[in-house]
């Protein structure tokens, strides 16, 4: 089994068409390696908006391009869709459902799954916002809901029906509930005249005593007060320890009547990580030497959320698509870098910022140290995720969306078009 680039140089594989997988490919393009991109999807997603599908602002299609379409114009770069069952290290082969596929250098870029702090009751219940077909069905849960609660009698269920519960006061939870908010009280108010709007509740549950911890604190104050302006309660100390399709239960012994819960609390290396018999450290990431090489292993570079690699003040490098996009590019340098005969380079991460949108008008950043809130800030991360969307019709699409949203309060993609899956069936990524 063999990739389509062609050529006899040496053998890369790259596995996962994320951020790190395809931006060490295009670095590698032009080299004298035969470069290979795995990956069980045919199509790149653009995570940092996978919560707008879900939130029924943009198509699963506005965030997604096709992997082939990408490498086409890489005359030395190739795709195939495999799923990586493991790695063996000594004989330098990627196992797959497909076969073993052979290499000269691996790049690991196989990202992270949801982590559940070992809840299962959490991970049978919850709804993740990690794929595609995760925020498609969340969407259509969601808006099921709304047609089930007005045909329901009971106020009681009904106001169940109408509590969403979102845990997890990073980026995810916040941008996820600014826009279930807009999408709630901006949209389906006007879509569902008969319902009692009064009756629904959206909550951000953060086990920690505040929001966004990297962040300073007045953006912290800022953030809450914008969530909270926009009818989300936010409730910080509130950590969740069990969940059935009903109800929600935390720490303090108060529990929530909720049909749905959202999880974006945390993430994990990919199982993957797992499987390769090397060090681990926190939430199961690989440890990596600075030149993001397996330790015993200079053929085989990890990054982006599989990896672990601290910065100079010790701290752990976040699991965010800067970190693994410049890791991929540095993995591929070093490869080349290998193949040339010289020895790979250290990584230094050159954090750009921190941004995060709470909905029209309101997001907060952190560019080169500065605070930045408001406005401002808002139009900065729309035009840095703008820009850094794959493909002109992907952009063009996202821009036509966003706008319509803008000038006329609606969003055009309330489309219910996945049935109920039993629970335990809507998630996608092993538990």
């Amino acid at each position: 089994m063999r990739g389509e680039a062609g050529g006899a140089g040496p053998r890369v594989v790259v596995v996962g068409a994320g951020f790190g997988g395809l931006w060490a490919a295009r670095a590698l393009a032009g080299s004298p390696a035969e470069v290979t991109i795995l990956d069980r999807h045919n199509y790149h997603t653009f995570l940092p908006l996978l919560y707008q599908v879900a939130a029924a602002e943009l198509e699963p299609d506005d965030i997604a391009y096709p992997v082939r379409g990408i490498v086409r114009r890489l005359p030395n770069v190739g795709f195939l869709m495999a799923e990586v069952t493991g790695v063996d290290l000594g004989e330098r082969q990627v196992l797959t459902d497909g076969g073993p596929i052979p290499y000269d250098y691996l790049i690991l870029a196989a990202g992270s799954r949801t982590n559940f702090f070992r809840m299962e009751s959490v991970a049978r219940c919850a709804f993740e916002l990690k794929e595609i077909g995760q925020a498609v069905i969340l969407r259509s849960h969601i808006l099921r809901l709304f047609e089930r609660a007005l045909r329901e009698p009971d106020p009681e269920l009904r106001r169940a029906l109408l509590t969403f519960v979102v845990v997890g006061g990073g980026p995810t939870g916040i941008e996820f509930s600014g826009a279930l908010a807009e999408l709630v009280y901006g949209v389906l108010a006007r879509d569902y005249i008969r319902l009692d709007f009064s009756e629904v509740r959206i909550l951000l549950l953060e086990a920690m005593d505040r929001l966004l911890p990297a962040l300073p604190e007045e953006l912290q104050t800022y953030a809450k007060g914008r969530l909270e302006a926009k009818r989300v309660e936010v409730r910080l100390g509130a950590a969740v320890t069990r969940a059935t399709d009903e109800r929600v239960y935390l720490k303090d012994g108060t529990s929530i009547a909720t049909r749905t819960l959202v999880w974006t609390a945390g993430v994990q290396a990919s199982d993957l990580a797992a499987g390769l018999g090397v060090a681990t450290a926190r939430g199961g990431r690989v440890v990596v030497n600075p030149t993001l090489q397996l330790p015993d292993h200079p053929e085989v570079s990890c990054i982006g959320d599989m990896a672990y690699l601290e910065d100079e003040a010790g701290r752990p490098l976040p699991q965010v698509a800067p970190v693994a996009i410049q890791q991929g590019e540095h993995a591929a340098r070093n490869i080349r870098r290998q193949i040339e005969g010289r020895k790979p380079l250290p990584f230094r991460y050159h954090d750009r910022g921190t941004m995060v949108t709470i909905g029209r008008n309101a997001a907060v950043a952190q560019v080169r140290g500065r605070p930045v809130r408001g406005f401002p800030a808002w139009l900065a991360w729309l035009g840095v995720h703008l820009v850094n969307l794959i493909g002109f019709r992907n952009r063009l699409l996202v821009l036509v969306n966003w706008a319509w949203s803008y000038l006329f309060y609606d969003r055009g993609v309330r489309l219910i078009s996945e049935s109920e899956p039993a629970r335990s069936q809507e998630r996608s990524v092993p538990r």
